[in-house]
């Protein structure tokens, strides 16, 4: 229940908000408009420009409050992560949900996160007024409290994407995202199951990506599949991102 709503005109003015308790950062709203028994008040993000999409050099700068549908549209969006974005919401989700509140609300059949997650894209943060640059990979397991200000994501990198689900508009029971630098160093993220995209592979090579692929699932049953079958298909995936 929203007991509070704040729309600070400056950054700073947004963080003394936020260092409350029971404050929280409202983005697009989509994870804050279901209905809840604790009480929070809200700081609205949406004059602090936070919503940019930039180019630098090798990297893509992209902003909290950048809408996913925002990120998909831009030119810069590689293809791989415009079909993962495809998948992670319908279109009217996808113009009010932001990246940072999709990744602090994901589970692990999100297909964006996934996809960030092998690119190994970093999340600027702040905590207690302390600016950081934070892994995603580290990120995700605790999600500690704090405000993302903007995510970067590296563009000099062959990307695949491949998924298996019930129906095309289903989220994927198994998906795999590969990445791979000019260096040879290989990032392999699996997704389908659990609290948050797995990182089944990240080494100098591709070298054994299909028993990475099988072990990171060993134990990944749930009501949608079992542990033996995601085994088998995300070293299906695996492979055939490698392929293409």
């Amino acid at each position: 229940m929203i007991t509070a709503y704040h729309r600070p005109k400056t950054l700073d003015e947004a963080l003394t908000l936020l260092t409350r308790p029971n404050v929280v950062p409202l983005g697009g709203g989509t994870l804050l408009a279901h209905p809840s028994p604790d009480p929070v008040e809200v700081v609205d993000l949406q004059f602090l420009g936070l919503d940019t999409v930039k180019k630098q050099g090798n990297q893509l700068e992209v902003g909290a409050t950048v809408t996913l549908q925002q990120l998909l549209e831009s030119e810069h969006c590689p293809e791989a992560l415009k079909s993962a974005l495809k998948l992670e919401a319908p279109l009217n989700l996808r113009n009010a949900a932001t990246l940072a509140g999709a990744l602090v609300a994901c589970d692990g059949r999100s297909t964006f996160a996934t996809v960030l997650l092998a690119l190994d894209a970093k999340l600027d943060t702040i905590v207690n007024r302390q600016s950081s640059i934070e892994n995603l990979g580290d990120f995700l397991p605790l999600r500690p409290r704090g405000l993302i200000t903007s995510i970067t994501i590296p563009l000099n990198v062959e990307l695949a994407f491949e998924y298996v689900s019930r129906t095309p508009a289903d989220k994927p029971i198994v998906c795999a995202a590969l990445a791979q630098w000019n260096s040879g160093r290989t990032r392999l993220a699996l997704g389908g199951y659990g609290k948050s995209p797995s990182l089944a592979m990240d080494g100098t090579e591709a070298e054994g990506i299909e028993a990475a692929a099988r072990n990171t699932f060993h134990e990944a049953t749930d009501e949608w599949a079992s542990a033996e079958y995601r085994m088998d298909v995300a070293a299906t995936l695996a492979k055939r991102c490698l392929e293409s």
